[in-house]
Parts: C-alpha cells; structure tokens; sequence
C-alpha cells in the first residue's frame, strides 16, 4: 500500500464526523451571509481587477452576447463540447454563423495541434463562483476538458449569477466534496499571469491571455 492509500485510508476510516472548520476560526472561512446583490459586485469588482471581463446578459440573451463577444475580439475557431447545455446551445445559435465549430471531446493527442495553434478560444460552463476571492470554479468532463479553459487564447466562460457563493468552503460544503471529490477542480480567477523577478506582470505565457465571463440572469436587468 502506498503512503497516498494510506493517508486516504486513514481519512475514511475517521470515525469523529466530517472534516470541518474548527469553531474558534470558523468566522475565518465562511460566515460571510453577504445578499446576491453584494456576491455579485464582488465578484466582479475582484475578477475584473485582474484583468478579467464581465458582460451581463440574461438566460435567453447569453447566446446573442456569445456572438458578438466573438465577433469584437475576430474570434473564427472556437473549442467546445456538445452534451452539456451551454455547448448545445451554442452550438445551435452558431451553426449558421462564420465561426468554426472545433470538437473538444476528443482524444488530446487527436488535437493537440489543433488546440496549441489554430484555436482563438475555449467555450466552457462553470459550476459557480466565489464572490470572497473572484474566482470560477469548474469541474473538467471528457465533455469539456480541462485544457479547454487552459490552452486557447481566450477563455469564454458562463455562469449563473445565482450560482454565486460566498466563500470557497461554502462551495466545499454546499456541493459535498467530502463525500464525492471531482478528478479535478479548477479554480479561475482571471486570465493567466506570471511575473519575472522584476514583478512585471505579463498575461498569456501559461494560458487564456483574456477571460471573458458570460454572467446570466434569470431576467434582463433593468
């Protein structure tokens, strides 16, 4: 038995409850009780601090918005997947358009140069977000890979405005981690950035250089 069996081993054979926040720092990590409408400017004030961009749109309208992001930022071959809704719809509103329609539930090594050279940008839906830090977080499928939000140029991610949370350990425990971890999570907040050892920032060496957020209301805003 190797020594990662052996600390999941011990982890499941706890016999003390699940692993939670201990009551003296539990303020430290959730807590917040913030209303929608504070999750969501701060969301957007932190993810667009950091270079990321924010475009309202409602659940009807987000298709249309899709469009015209593609069409400011001269993007003509966009990666995604097909069975999950955003995908479909997608898929269905730019069928009769000039934007090329790239597979991303493939075998990586069938694509890969495909996805490093002649893709402009990655479509991808996202599990929720977390207003403390600004950030999305994902759940990669074969549907919609983790390279399909880490490898194109531009990032387009959707999300619901009432799949906002607070804090990351809410999101912890409102979706069960403890119970049903996913393969891999991915936690995004804003387009990929490094700095060299003078601290200047420089975005896109390791990933999206530009991230663009969907948000969808439940109705068009006022």
């Amino acid at each position: 038995m190797t020594a990662r069996d052996n600390i999941l081993k011990r982890l499941r054979e706890r016999t003390d409850g699940p692993l939670a926040a201990p009551e003296s720092d539990f303020a430290v990590v959730t807590g917040r009780d913030w209303s929608q409408e504070e999750r969501l400017a701060r969301f957007e004030r932190l993810i667009t601090s950091v270079h990321g961009e924010v475009i309202h749109t409602s659940h009807d309208g987000w298709t249309k918005a899709l469009a015209e992001v593609l069409e400011a930022k001269g993007i003509r071959r966009l990666a995604l997947g097909r069975e999950h809704p955003v995908a479909a719809e997608a898929r269905a509103a730019l069928a009769e358009g000039d934007v090329s329609l790239i597979d991303a539930d493939r075998d990586v090594e069938s694509w890969r140069h495909e996805q490093f050279h002649d893709t402009d940008a990655g479509l991808t839906s996202t599990r929720g977000a977390i207003a403390e830090t600004g950030s999305l977080w994902l759940w990669p499928t074969p549907d919609e890979p983790r390279l399909l939000s880490l490898v194109p140029p531009i990032h387009v991610a959707v999300l619901d405005a009432d799949t906002i949370e607070d804090t990351f350990f809410d999101v912890i425990e409102a979706h069960g981690w403890a119970g049903g971890m996913p393969t891999n999570a991915l936690l995004i907040s804003g387009p990929s950035k490094t700095a060299d050892i003078e601290q200047t920032l420089a975005y896109g060496v390791h990933g999206p250089r530009e991230l663009v957020v969907l948000l969808r209301h439940a109705e068009e805003r006022p």
